[in-house]
C-alpha cells in the first residue's frame, strides 16, 4: 500500500510539471497532497505514533481542502488567465524531471546500507519533491504557480522528514501547519495586491522596476 502512495506522488508531481494552466497546477497539488496524506497515515500506523495521525488529518484538512480552495477563490476573484507563464517549456520541463527523479534516487541509494530499502523509496520521493518545487518556483513566471512550488517543497521537506525520523516533535508539526496556512493567505492577498495594481500577476513584469 506505502509503494501505492509513493507513486500516486510521483504521477501527481509529474503532471504538475506537464500542467499548462494554473487549475491543472493546483489540482496535481491536491492530488499530491492526498497521497502524502495516506503516506503519513500509514507512516503512523506502522510507527504506532498517535501524534502522526492528528498531523496527518490536519494535513488532509488543511493541504488537501483549505489551501486548494482558497488558492481558487483568488483565481477566481482576480480574474486571472490560466495559463502558467513559462521559462521552461514542457518537454524540457519533463527532461528536468526525469534527471531530478535519477539524482534522488542515486543519493538515496546510497543511504540503504543504513536503512531499508522502503525507507530509501521514501527519501528519495521526498527529495524528488523538493527539486521539483524549485523548480517550479524558477522555472515558471505567476506569482500563483511559485506560491504552489514552495508548497510542493514543503510536502517533501514534510515527508523527509516524517521517513527519517518518524515525524518531528508534535507542537513543531502544528506550528509549521499554522505557518503554512498563514503564509499562503499572506502571499494570496499579495497576489490579489499585485494584481490589483498592476492587472498582472507574472513576476516577470517587475524585472522592469529595476532602477
Amino acid at each position: 500500500m506505502q509503494e501505492i502512495t509513493l507513486i500516486g506522488i510521483l504521477i501527481s508531481t509529474c503532471l504538475m510539471v506537464v500542467a499548462k494552466s494554473l487549475l491543472a497546477l493546483i489540482r496535481g497539488f491536491r492530488w499530491q497532497s492526498f497521497f502524502l496524506f495516506l503516506a503519513t497515515f500509514l507512516i503512523a500506523w506502522k510507527e504506532a505514533q498517535p501524534s502522526l495521525y492528528i498531523i496527518a488529518g490536519l494535513l488532509l484538512v488543511i493541504k488537501v481542502v483549505l489551501i486548494p480552495q482558497l488558492l481558487y477563490k483568488i483565481i477566481k476573484k482576480i480574474k486571472v488567465g490560466q495559463g502558467l507563464g513559462l521559462f521552461v517549456n514542457t518537454q524540457l520541463s519533463l527532461f528536468f524531471v526525469l534527471l531530478f527523479a535519477y539524482l534522488a534516487w542515486d543519493f538515496s541509494s546510497q543511504l540503504i546500507v543504513y536503512g531499508s530499502h522502503a525507507q530509501a523509496g521514501i527519501i528519495a520521493i521526498a527529495l524528488f519533491l523538493v527539486l521539483v518545487g524549485f523548480f517550479l518556483m524558477v522555472s515558471r513566471i505567476t506569482a500563483l504557480a511559485q506560491v504552489v512550488g514552495l508548497l510542493v517543497m514543503e510536502n517533501g521537506l514534510f515527508l523527509l522528514a516524517s521517513a527519517v525520523s518518524g515525524g518531528m516533535p508534535f507542537f513543531v508539526e502544528i506550528a509549521i501547519f499554522f505557518d503554512v496556512f498563514v503564509s499562503v493567505v499572506i502571499m494570496g492577498s499579495f497576489v490579489y495586491r499585485i494584481n490589483k495594481f498592476f492587472t498582472h500577476i507574472d513576476v516577470d513584469k517587475l524585472s522592469h522596476l529595476r532602477g
